[in-house]
């Protein structure tokens, strides 16, 4: 061991500020990445964030829908149970000394909760918040473990499919105002799956494992699908065969038809429930005039434990909308269904209130649009500034502190550089890279004539206005912009 006296500086400053630093205390390094499944957004990708948010909101808005907001975590007890297999990926809470909390894994479990807590029967409701799910990420496929959801859903005792024909409107609605090239909205009935287990010859008990591995059908081949049934789940083989009959069919209202008269299927009473409120379904997706982009898919299944009728999904074909464009596969960008039996978990006495839904992957469109973006090279506006306050002298901050105080009292969006005296080009330059539209320019000259100068940043043109004349000008050049 050296001797303490014979430590140099260095030493000696490290040593003390070892033993200066308090118990359990974390040293901090330069951070490079962030926690796995979590990003960062930019103030460029904020911006195209928001675009999409407002359209989305501005469609639920449209179709009536009022806003909610429910908090982040929920009671533990709340969330299990809810989700199937997928219960093992709800992020739990460490326990505190009182109650056991989890993350919310989506907003309808949350949202019912909400109806049955408050005793609503009745509303419309739309919801944007964050969601948490232990799931191994795809950044590329813009899949996260934190990500935002945006959810419309309808509760409420009403007549058949009108409610549900909405739901599949405004998806149609929110994809094509989106622009992100061709899709088509695939349709089932969680009836009818269980009808087709049933008279296939599923038992009961397995239902929920057998329509887990059904629902992998996107990603999956039959075959490997029914070695999951048959090797992992115990299914007897000629019981798979049977069920793939029917899970590999897919088609319109004349599919819908052609159930109906299907020897096995016919005799199931949930089936012909199930594939009578789909009729009616098509009916009025026709008179909507997006019958089109709706296929009844028998192997949509949506693995979700609470839906109990109408359920669908929406994807979008593989064909890019401008030729320059790479094909990037996201999976669903839109889901949903009706869940008439969640409710009334929640209420003591199991009163129900029927509901339906939907929810918009904002993630997944996210990730094609800013694909689309870095393919055309499209420059973006980080702020909304509308006019900037310059002045080519010095000593001319309170002047500028005025002005720029007239405009915001006004509600014009104005910026200056903060700086006691900065140079008019340093100035120029900032308003022709972030894309300011005016300038308005305050100096000893203008001062003396109780004017301003009224600069376009695009054409350099500048007149003189009169102060008193200034903000009308300015929002009259904005109006016709």
């Amino acid at each position: 061991m050296p001797q303490l006296g014979l430590l140099h500086g260095r030493a000696w400053a490290v040593l003390f500020g070892q033993l200066r630093r308090p118990p359990g205390a974390v040293c901090i390094r330069a951070v490079h990445s962030h926690s796995q499944g979590t990003r960062d957004l930019s103030p460029q990708q904020m911006v195209v964030r928001e675009k999409i948010l407002d359209m989305v909101v501005s469609c639920f808005k449209r179709h009536g829908a009022k806003g909610l907001d429910t908090p982040a975590f929920e009671l533990k007890e709340m969330l299990t149970e809810k989700y199937g297999e997928d219960s093992g990926l709800i992020y739990d809470l460490k326990d505190q000394g009182g109650e056991l909390l989890s993350l919310r894994y989506d907003l309808t479990v949350p949202f019912a909760r909400y109806l049955a807590m408050n005793k609503v029967k009745k509303m419309k409701r739309y919801h944007v918040g964050k969601v948490w799910r232990r799931e191994s990420p795809t950044i590329a496929q813009g899949r996260y473990r934190e990500f935002c959801q945006c959810d419309f859903d309808i509760a409420g005792q009403f007549d058949p499919m009108i409610p549900d024909a909405e739901c599949l409107k405004i998806v149609c609605e929110i994809l094509s105002g989106l622009q992100l090239g061709d899709f088509l909205i695939k349709v089932n009935d969680r009836r009818i799956l269980d009808g087709i287990f049933a008279v296939c010859g599923v038992p009961e008990s397995k239902f929920h494992a057998i329509c887990s591995s059904v629902d992998k059908l996107d990603k999956m081949s039959w075959k490997d699908v029914r070695h999951e049934m048959v090797a992992k789940k115990g299914l007897a083989a000629e019981v798979a065969d049977r069920i793939g009959d029917y899970v590999q069919c897919h088609g319109g209202v004349s599919l819908v038809k052609q159930m109906f008269q299907d020897p096995r299927l016919s005799q199931n009473k949930q089936a012909l429930e199930g594939l009578g409120d789909l009729k009616l379904l098509f009916e009025y997706l026709t008179l909507f005039g997006i019958a089109e982009k709706i296929s009844f898919d028998l192997s949509l299944a949506r693995g979700l434990d609470y839906y109990t009728g109408v359920i669908y999904e929406a994807v979008l074909l593989q064909t890019p909308a401008h030729a320059e464009e790479e094909l990037l596969n996201v999976g669903s960008v839109a889901a949903g269904g009706r869940y008439d039996g969640l409710v009334g978990m929640f209420d003591p006495k199991g009163h129900n209130v029927p509901c339906v839904g939907l929810s918009i992957g904002v993630e997944r469109i996210f990730s094609i649009v800013e694909q689309r973006m870095k393919t055309f090279g499209e420059k973006i506006r980080t702020t909304e500034t509308q006019v900037f306050v310059a002045t080519p002298q010095k000593n001319f901050l309170q002047e500028r502190l005025k002005l720029i105080a007239e405009l915001w009292d006004a509600g014009i969006k104005a910026e200056l550089m903060y700086k006691n005296n900065p140079k008019l080009l340093t100035q120029l330059h900032y308003c022709e890279n972030m894309g300011i539209p005016l300038v308005v320019i305050i100096g000893e000259q203008e001062l003396k004539e109780g004017v301003i100068k009224l600069r376009s940043v695009a054409s350099r043109e500048e007149v003189a206005i009169t102060r008193e004349n200034l903000v009308a000008e300015i929002q009259k050049r904005l109006s016709e912009s």
